[in-house]
């Protein structure tokens, strides 16, 4: 059955990403399960971009970890990606960019793609279109589902523009009947019947945080957080919503904090250095207990870092960034469809708890695309910050001490609701106390109080993979789920005795059920896509274990087999009783 990746190669501008995007929503169309990966240079315009598909009629986890199908644009993308393609894989050149060096192990299909796109269809940039041509013709793809994104896509340029990428298609088409097909893939229609979406990591969350009630959105621009909101920029009005472009990202969290203060669901989306200036407004939104939801989406740093490749390097800054006691709430997001419920879980924990709350996501799962299920926004209940009572407005205390820590809420216009919110330590009033220690100490503990119900909240966001009581143990978060939980199946199948336990809150920790897991195995590997290993570290002080580390830090996510080859690794190690060291890969 068809189990299938392609990747596009090529220059910034060649329409490398444009080509990955169409082929994706062709395949889904078809009826198949997709799941892409893609990569592109900083530059406005040049640098490598590569954009991956992988096609399958099962559920897909990961991206694939070998290539069938390279379409290579020119000589340099041919150089970096040869070598991931599998024996007896399929290379489709622009033969008048290069000639590839000859190689027995791979099947090359020359394509002049220039020299047709220029003389056969009058555009030197249809050349991509020309490729996509091919592909459908070579490889049994529908071209009537290519003939229909073409039309949507430069419908609004005019009919010319549609005829003259209609042309460059068939054009593809055509030329590849005159190949001569010398392997084995074919498409043809998937078995997928009912209706799913084709969506990013980013687009699923913003429809999240649209189907919980957020009707404010406050940001500054930044690769690869932006596209949250640009998305909500054309949704949010529709729905009586707002979208701001701030200052700075200091700004934007002081406009979130605003808007809910007012009362209304707002967040703000970043990536790590945005997330950085973002620490001292949110100690005010610690020091005032307001509800807030702050996405960071990752890539790779320090400073500017690496703007468009991805890491999960900000997860000492999501725990420990800013002055003083400041407790605030860890999540993270795993797969595309689980940033859809994922960000409403995040909203309902900040208006509960009243509280910010830190959404990890990350490039690769923010660009990700994947066919997921129409979204069920019965899924998640609605959860709403507690409000005061009338007999509690008579003597209205904002920051009342209250068994479970949480004190009424009340929104300006409410009568007798009134009260200030400020980032001075205060009283149950909201008066300042900056005097007062003993006051201070009470407050601190009313804060951090919030964190015993969180706990128990996280032991129940927890999923587990592979065999109940595994020799080896695997502990990852975050986009890492899907791999691992592919890998571990690897594993099962060839008889290793395996499990994978995988939270979807950091911190606080869910204690309970990770010290039942650890003490039940022999080992424990934590992949993380980061150099210092920093969920390991954060564990090692909660439990005192020798985990072992697996580590990846080149801007690139893991790949099944390279959690799989470190299973193996263990498994012999175990074995032997020989202790295992960390990795990096």
């Amino acid at each position: 059955m068809p189990d299938y990746v392609f990747r596009v190669g090529g220059e910034g501008g060649e329409g490398v990403i444009s080509t990955g995007e169409m082929l994706t929503v062709a395949l889904a169309r078809s009826g198949f399960e997709i799941y892409t990966f893609r990569t592109y240079p900083a530059e406005i315009k040049g640098g490598h971009a590569n954009f991956q598909v992988r096609a399958s009629d099962k559920l897909l986890l990961s991206y694939g970890a070998s290539v069938d199908v390279l379409i290579a644009f020119n000589q340099e993308a041919y150089d970096k990606h040869y070598k991931d393609v599998h024996p007896g894989g399929v290379v489709v050149y622009d033969s008048d960019s290069f000639t590839p060096s000859a190689t027995d192990s791979l099947i090359l299909y020359a394509v002049p793609m220039s020299s047709l796109a220029t003389e056969k269809v009058g555009v030197k940039l249809t050349k991509n279109i020309v490729s996509l041509g091919v592909c459908a013709g070579l490889f049994d793809i529908p071209a009537e589902k290519l003939d229909e994104l073409l039309r949507e896509k430069f419908g609004r340029k005019g009919e010319a523009v549609v005829q003259k990428n209609l042309l460059a298609l068939q054009v593809g088409v055509e030329y590849a009947k005159t190949l001569g097909k010398r392997d084995t893939i074919r498409m043809g229609r998937g078995p997928r019947q009912t209706k799913e979406l084709v969506l990013s990591g980013n687009e699923s969350l913003a429809l999240g945080a649209i189907a919980v009630g957020c009707r404010l959105y406050a940001g500054y621009p930044i690769t690869p957080a932006t596209d949250i909101m640009e998305f909500l920029a054309k949704e949010l009005p529709k729905l009586g919503g707002y979208v701001v472009q701030t200052e700075d990202e200091i700004a934007a969290l002081g406009v979130v904090l605003g808007a809910s203060f007012a009362g209304t669901k707002a967040m703000t989306a970043t990536s790590g250095p945005g997330f950085s200036l973002m620490t001292e407004m949110m100690g005010l939104a610690v020091a005032g207990e307001v509800p807030a939801v702050i996405v960071d989406v990752q890539r790779v740093g320090p400073s500017t870092g690496m703007p468009t490749k991805t890491e999960q390097g900000d997860l000492y800054l999501a725990c420990y960034g800013g002055h003083g006691n400041c407790p605030r709430i860890v999540m993270a997001l795993t797969s595309v469809e689980d940033c859809f419920y994922g960000i409403q879980r995040a909203f309902n924990i900040a208006e509960q708890f009243q509280m910010p709350v830190v959404v990890l996501s990350d490039a690769s799962l923010g660009h990700r695309k994947a066919t997921v299920p129409v979204p069920d926004v019965t899924r998640v209940p609605t959860v709403d910050r507690r409000k005061p009572t009338a007999e509690e407005l008579k003597h209205y205390k904002r920051y009342a001490f209250t068994p479970d820590n949480i004190s009424p809420m009340s929104v300006p216009g409410m009568a007798g609701g009134g009260y200030v919110c400020e980032g001075l330590e205060h009283d149950e009033t909201g008066y300042p106390a900056a005097s007062n220690h003993e006051n201070h100490l009470r407050a601190t503990k009313k804060r951090y109080g919030k964190f015993v119900q969180v706990e128990a909240m996280s032991n129940d966001l927890v999923r587990t993979y592979g065999e109940s009581n595994p020799e080896i143990g695997i502990i990852s978060w975050g986009s890492t789920e899907g791999v691992v939980r592919e890998a571990v199946q690897m594993a099962v199948d060839k008889g290793y005795s395996v499990g994978a336990l995988h939270p979807k809150i950091l911190y606080p920790q869910p204690l309970a059920k990770l010290s039942t897991f650890i003490k039940g195995c022999k080992r424990i590997i934590i992949p993380e896509v980061n150099f210092t290993g920093q969920f390991a570290t954060l564990l090692r002080k909660r439990f005192a274990y020798d985990f072992i580390q697996l580590n990846k830090c080149i801007g690139l996510p893991f790949t099944p087999k390279e959690i799989y080859d470190k299973i193996e690794e263990v498994a012999k190690h175990v074995r032997d009783g020989r202790s295992v060291h960390a990795t990096n890969v």
